[in-house]
C-alpha cells in the first residue's frame, strides 16, 4: 500500500513516517501547499496513494487572532480542497486536528469524548473544527484524530521548538518562566501519537478519534516535571491566563478520552509523565549522537 505524508518532516510526520507500513512517499510543503490548493490535484494524480495523511496545518495560535484568513486558508479551505482531490484519486485522508476545538464549556472537568460537542474560544480552534468537517464530510471513509500540545525530538519547524525545548532553553539562559497553571490539557509525544495513529490506519478506522498521553496537567506542572526529570533548579512561577495575557484565548479544560481507541484494539498512549521522560531521553540520545 502507498501512503503519502504531507507535512513528513515536521515533528510528528518525521516519527510517523518510519511506523507505517508499505511504500511511504514523504511530502513537504514544496511539493503540496494547503495554502496554495492549485498545488493539490496534481500531485496527488501524479502519485495516486492508497492514503494520504495531513500532518501540516498553520498552528500559529495568536497570530491567527488578526490573521484569520491565513488560518482558514490552510486548516480549512485547503483541508476542503485535499480531501476533494483524495475523493477524485480514491485515496482515504488521515487528518489531524487539535484538542482546541474545544474550551467554550469553562466548567468542564471530565475528559471529552467523540461524541462531545465542541466550542472551540479561538479563530485556530475554528478552523481545525472547519477542517474536521470538510474532511469528514468528503468521504466517511476519511479519518480525523484530534490530539494535544505535541512535542518531539525533531522540533516544531514551523514554530521553531515546542514547548518542552523553550522551557529548557529559557531555564539554561537563567530566566525567570511564568507559566499558566490554570489551562488543563494532555500534551502528547510525538512518537506515541504517531505509534497509536499507524495502529488507526493499519485498522482501516473511519471517523473521528482522540489521540494523546494518558492522564492530564497544566502546563505549569508540565514545566516543573521537565525540570524535575532533567534535574534543573529553575526560576519557576505559576501564572494565570489572564495574567498572561495572550491574543488567542485557550481552551481552560481540553483533556481528550483515548476509551474510543482502546474500544477500536488500539493501545493507548502511556501517562504524560512516562512520555516525556521517554522523551527527554530521546532527546539526549540524539545529542550524543551529534556530538
Amino acid at each position: 500500500m502507498k501512503i503519502a505524508v504531507l507535512g513528513a518532516h515536521g515533528q510528528l510526520g518525521r516519527d510517523l513516517c518510519p511506523q507505517l507500513s508499505g511504500e511511504v512517499v514523504p511530502l513537504a510543503r514544496a511539493d503540496i501547499d494547503l495554502a496554495r490548493p492549485e498545488t493539490i490535484a496534481p500531485v496527488l494524480a501524479a502519485i495516486r496513494p492508497a492514503v494520504l495523511v495531513n500532518c501540516a496545518a498553520y498552528n500559529f495560535v495568536d497570530k491567527a487572532e488578526a490573521d484569520p484568513d491565513a488560518a482558514f486558508a490552510v486548516n480549512a479551505w485547503g483541508v476542503r480542497a485535499l480531501a476533494a482531490a483524495c475523493r477524485a484519486v480514491g485515496c482515504k485522508l488521515i487528518h489531524f486536528s487539535t484538542d482546541y476545538v474545544f474550551g467554550l464549556d469553562a466548567a468542564r472537568t471530565a475528559p471529552f469524548a467523540e461524541a462531545d460537542a465542541p466550542g472551540p474560544v479561538s479563530v485556530y480552534g475554528l478552523s481545525k473544527l472547519a477542517g474536521e468537517y470538510v474532511a469528514r464530510s468528503a468521504d466517511p471513509g476519511n479519518l480525523v484524530i484530534r490530539t494535544c500540545g505535541l512535542y518531539g525530538v525533531w522540533g516544531s519547524g514551523g514554530k521553531g521548538g515546542n514547548f518542552v525545548e523553550t522551557m529548557l532553553r529559557v531555564a539554561g539562559q537563567g530566566k525567570p518562566l511564568r507559566v499558566v497553571a490554570d489551562q488543563t490539557c494532555t500534551p502528547s509525544y510525538t512518537a506515541d501519537v504517531a505509534a497509536a495513529a499507524a495502529a488507526l490506519i493499519r485498522a482501516g478506522a473511519a471517523g473521528l478519534f482522540h489521540v494523546t498521553s494518558g492522564g492530564a496537567c497544566s502546563w505549569y506542572d508540565l514545566a516543573a516535571e521537565i525540570f524535575r526529570l532533567s534535574g534543573i533548579a529553575a526560576d519557576l512561577t505559576p501564572i494565570t491566563s489572564e495574567q498572561f495575557a495572550a491574543p488567542a484565548r485557550r481552551p481552560p479544560y481540553s483533556v481528550l478520552s483515548n476509551a474510543k481507541l482502546a474500544a477500536a484494539g488500539v493501545t493507548a498512549p502511556r501517562p504524560w509523565q512516562e512520555a516525556l521522560e521517554a522523551y527527554l531521553y530521546e532527546r539526549d540520545e540524539k545529542v550524543a549522537a551529534t556530538v
